[in-house]
């Protein structure tokens, strides 16, 4: 590696971020080159230096140093990156003005300069959320090639990375824009093509229904679609393929974790107190996001009783899912009833208690004595934005590339459940050719110590594992292998000495 040419990159990279940024203090009265130059000089630096870096490397591990490295070993680089970028989330999320964005007049600064690429997309000026868009996907895209060329030895790198571009700048950015500039006068939704709920935590929103309700064919399509996706598509894929079909191959969120926080992996704690306190937070926003859902629909049918069901059906509905789900679950795992199960029906219980409260004590706009808009914009604040993107993103240099993942994502969570109970997919182990060296837990960005059941030969069925096959990829030995196989025998069914098993 040739520190000249990661100096010359690193140089070229930052002129074009501070050539992007100068645009918060200084006009440049929507000026297409300045944005064209910007994003080409990043481009360049970032190509520049990770073809520099990873240039004639072998196969295998390519993390050198990475615990001698400020950046990525909680120093004060990844201290300062990481105030960075939650600075810049706090802008985007609750102070847009700063940025320049103006509702009623023509907006300046950062967001000015992307309106000609706004108005050739869509035919609107932008909002902080197209700039937001754009650079959360130009981060995919750029870090990708990135991950690409590190792991290009690697074919199942290769596609899931390839996968997570395509659905990122396809399905999240170019042709809801398209989409929108074709039907400019149908109402706001489905900006995320491949946003399935509860991820996407809105899309039962009153207005998000309505918008779609009345956004005759095409907001009809996209109503069956989320609904098929959550209730039929997702269930299907992860029983074949395990969550990994979402969480390493569309998601958006993994999408950024995998690419630009890839140098961040190792920083995902291993400790069992940890792990612990993961499946207890997931779970609870779960339910809270189930609860709201519920909630939000519930107001929803009181307000608009003509349209498709009304309130008895929905209770009964949702009732009788719950029970379902619940019994299926106790009555198919009750031998050797594991932790992660007894969460579930925990969990599903609390649903179907709050359900009943829900009915007893609400009308039409108020729920539990609670206005449910406001409880869906608690949820849209906390977890929404504070979590998912302030937290998420912004501590990717201090706790991992996944920590969204691993302790909020509600749709993780659902997936997690599938695949942990009713899922054909699994990690195998070769026992007798693990030399104990510990790559595969350390670069474990869900934080599984992977190593542990690598000397036990046992499979690895975790409902926190996305499947990202890391662990495979840095192994020296090959005792790792991703497989999707039939349901016996895919759990052990003696007792194990060691207490994250699970």
């Amino acid at each position: 590696m040739n520190k000249t040419i990661q100096t010359l990159a690193i140089s070229i990279g930052l002129v074009g971020f501070i050539l992007m940024t100068t645009t918060v203090f200084i006009d440049f009265n929507r000026n297409s080159f300045i944005l064209t130059l910007s994003l080409i000089l990043m481009t360049i630096g970032g190509l520049l230096y990770f073809l520099n870096q990873y240039r004639g490397s072998l196969p295998g591990i390519k993390n050198n140093h990475v615990y001698r490295n400020s950046l990525t070993n909680r120093g004060v680089l990844g201290f300062l990156l990481g105030l960075l970028i939650t600075f810049i989330y706090v802008l985007i999320y609750w102070y847009p003005e700063t940025l320049g964005y103006q509702s009623q007049a023509p907006s300046t600064g950062l967001v000015a300069l992307f309106d000609p690429l706004s108005y050739l997309l869509n035919g609107k000026p932008a909002s902080q959320w197209f700039v937001y868009g754009s650079l959360y996907t130009f981060a995919i895209l750029l870090f990708g090639i990135k991950f690409i060329y590190k792991y290009r030895h690697n074919r199942y790198q290769i596609i899931r990375t390839i996968s997570v571009m395509f659905f990122q700048f396809g399905f999240a950015y170019f042709i809801p824009e398209i989409l929108s500039a074709f039907n400019p006068d149908t109402p706001y939704f489905a900006k995320d093509l491949k946003n399935i709920w509860p991820l996407n935590y809105y899309f039962f929103d009153q207005w998000h229904l309505k918008n779609m309700l009345n956004g005759e064919n095409l907001g009809m399509f996209f109503l069956i679609l989320g609904l098929a996706l959550v209730f039929v598509i997702s269930p299907i894929l992860t029983f074949f393929f395990g969550k990994r079909w979402y969480c390493s191959w569309v998601c958006g969120c993994a999408g950024l974790a995998e690419t630009a926080g890839d140098p961040f992996r190792q920083l995902s704690s291993k400790k069992i107190n940890v792990w612990k306190l993961e499946r207890y937070m997931i779970h609870a926003v779960l339910v809270f996001i189930f609860l709201t859902t519920i909630a939000v629909i519930w107001s929803f049918l009181g307000r608009y009783p003509d349209y498709f069901i009304d309130r008895n059906r929905f209770f009964v509905i949702v009732v009788s899912v719950t029970l379902l789900a619940t019994g299926v679950i106790y009555f198919t795992k009750r031998n050797g009833f594991s932790k992660n199960s007894r969460l579930t029906v925990a969990s599903l219980g609390l649903i179907i208690v709050t359900v009943f409260a829900i009915r007893a004590f609400s009308n039409e706009t108020h729920v539990l004595f609670i206005e449910s808009a406001k409880l869906q914009k608690s949820y849209g604040f906390f977890i929404g934005a504070a979590f998912s993107g302030v937290l998420g993103v912004g501590f990717y240099p201090i706790l991992g590339s996944r920590v969204w993942c691993r302790f909020g994502c509600p749709a993780a969570a659902i997936l997690g459940i599938q695949q942990r109970l009713f899922s054909r997919f699994r990690i195998t182990t070769n026992g007798g050719q693990c030399i104990s060296c510990g790559n595969c837990s350390v670069y474990c960005e869900m934080g599984i110590d992977v190593r542990a059941y690598a000397q036990r030969g046992e499979n690895i069925v975790r409902s926190s594992c996305v499947g990202c096959g890391i662990c495979a990829a840095v192994c020296p030995r090959g005792v790792l292998k991703l497989e999707n196989k039939e349901l016996k025998n895919r759990m052990p069914t003696y007792e194990v000495p060691l207490g994250n098993h699970l």
